[in-house]
């Protein structure tokens, strides 16, 4: 009892309680950090963890995605122009050719047409028209098979079976009542696939040739008719001419010279006839 009324003594056990209280905090502050210091640690541990994985694997695969979508609208763009870019120069060349050329569509209409076959056919616009219609006042006039057949069949034959349609002449008649000689020709044109992507159209003006042939031939029978009755002229006014040098008859001699008068007028009348026919056969083919 006295041990605890002792001053020295209390002082003593108040500073070791104090001491043990202290180290007891300290503990618990340092065992508090420890903690807080371990958690701060394990942060990028969790952050790699499984669970976490996907979420970046997910972030990188729509990264790439729009990456080959960019790249695909580029090559897109790129396919485009090309294609605008070939079409212009086929639109280009089939305006330049002096051949009309039209192409016939899976259905049987056309698709396009240059500007040379709408002047040859007389039709603004054959677009749209399939080819009964466009050769509905075509005749064929020499064909390698079956002549019976009309132009337009003809064309729809190709399309519908591959045959290959081979020159052919035909006559034909424009809205506006022109009469043209065509030479015609088709072929069907096919897909690398294989599929039938249509019929192309050729089609060539032939008028100018045939009317300077009508005009040969013209000229040949004319002048077959000339020959003739020129020869038949000559051997009259000769046989005049043997029987006014026989004859001493001042009669018969005046006769058998207006015979051979009227024989020379005759023939000058067959000649100017001839020039003037052969005159005319030139302004038909001149103006035609």
């Amino acid at each position: 009892m006295k041990l605890l009324t002792n001053p020295i003594f209390l002082k003593m056990a108040l500073l070791l309680f104090a001491s043990g209280f202290a180290f007891v905090v300290a503990a618990l502050i340092m065992r508090r950090l420890r903690r807080n210091m371990g958690e701060q640690d394990a942060i990028p541990a969790i952050a790699a963890t499984p669970e976490q994985l996907p979420l970046h694997a997910y972030h990188a695969v729509i990264q790439q995605l729009k990456q080959q979508k960019h790249e695909l609208a580029v090559l897109r763009e790129e396919e485009h122009r090309r294609a605008r870019s070939s079409e212009n120069i086929s639109a280009a060349v089939l305006s330049n050719l002096s051949c009309g050329v039209l192409f016939f569509g899976p259905n049987g209409l056309v698709r396009q047409a240059n500007q040379s076959s709408k002047s040859i056919l007389g039709i603004a616009s054959p677009v749209g028209m399939d080819a009964e219609t466009i050769f509905r006042q075509t005749s064929l006039t020499a064909a390698p098979n079956d002549s019976s057949q009309t132009l337009g069949a003809s064309v729809n034959a190709v399309l519908r079976d591959g045959m290959l349609l081979p020159s052919v002449e035909a006559e034909h008649q424009t809205p506006s009542g022109q009469t043209r000689f065509l030479e015609v020709m088709a072929s069907r044109v096919l897909g690398a696939d294989g599929s039938v992507l249509g019929v192309t159209c050729v089609i060539n003006d032939r008028t100018e040739i045939a009317n300077i042939r009508r005009q040969i031939e013209l000229r040949g029978d004319l002048s077959a008719e000339m020959a003739l009755a020129l020869r038949t002229s000559l051997i009259t006014i000769s046989g005049y001419a043997q029987q006014l040098a026989r004859n001493r008859d001042p009669e018969l001699a005046t006769q058998l010279a207006a015979d051979i008068a009227a024989e020379a007028k005759h023939l000058d009348q067959t000649i100017g006839g001839f020039l003037a026919e052969s005159k005319k056969a030139q302004a038909a083919g001149k103006y035609s």
